[in-house]
């Protein structure tokens, strides 16, 4: 059953905190935690209020990327608590990456009004990536598939069912924002979407994924994992995990 939390230093903006598993498959030992926000109950002081450090970056712009920022980082803090009693909320690196304990994984996400964080000890997992999206519209991921997809996957679409074209655009898409996530804080690398290819998806929320660039001896090309996905109402939540 869902976990509620209702702390005093929530803001009005993001009153209620849900540690769930809303995925197809377990992550042993992982803890994940999400909650909706509202960017209009925004109040000045919720940043102080709740003691999240603001960066400069953030302080600067527009009170949908404030909320959205204050809500993920609420729930990263509360899903390290939830996995084992620890008080920390990570900050923002030089490249723009949350900053965790060094024995502890994690990704933070967002779409519109809903962000989440997962966490995990490194004994089990040495990366976790996780992505939310809002689902694409059939036309307009017909329009942005040439800029999402590579060859190979575009021909896969193509030869696939066309009522299936707004999910695999919205799933292709944030399964390899969650493969970044995932990765990046193992390879110190950045790639991009033309450097994996999703190899195959199942309406059951099984991703297999591999890589087309050499990040590292041990990530290389042609290297295989695993991710899932599951669709929540209007937007789609992936995850990729790496074992430890």
């Amino acid at each position: 059953m869902p976990r509620m939390t209702q702390r005093p230093n929530l803001p009005h903006c993001c009153p209620e905190l849900v540690q769930h598993w809303p995925l197809p498959h377990a992550v042993p030992g992982a803890v994940l935690v999400s909650g909706r926000f509202d960017p209009q109950k925004l109040g000045a002081d919720d940043f102080q209020r709740c003691a999240v450090q603001t960066p400069a970056s953030i302080q600067r712009s527009v009170a949908k990327r404030q909320a959205e920022f204050l809500a993920g980082r609420l729930c990263a803090r509360e899903a390290l608590s939830q996995l084992d009693g620890r008080l920390h909320t990570p900050t923002l690196g030089e490249d723009r990456a949350p900053i965790w304990p060094g024995d502890v994984c994690g990704s933070i996400t967002h779409s519109t009004g809903w962000a989440a964080a997962v966490v995990a000890h490194k004994q089990q997992w040495r990366g976790l990536g996780l992505d939310t999206e809002n689902l694409l519209s059939h036309d307009r991921a017909s329009r942005l598939a040439g800029e999402i997809l590579t060859a190979a996957e575009l021909a896969d679409m193509a030869a696939g069912p066309q009522d299936q074209i707004a999910l695999r655009v919205t799933l292709t898409f944030s399964i390899k924002e969650a493969l970044f996530k995932a990765l990046y804080p193992i390879v110190q690398k950045r790639f991009y979407f033309e450097d994996a290819q999703l190899l195959e998806w199942s309406a059951d929320g099984n991703v297999r994924l591999r890589l087309l660039i050499d990040l590292s001896s041990e990530w290389h090309m042609g290297k295989e994992l695993d991710g899932q996905f599951s669709v929540l109402g209007d937007h789609l939540l992936s995850l990729v995990a790496v074992e430890g």
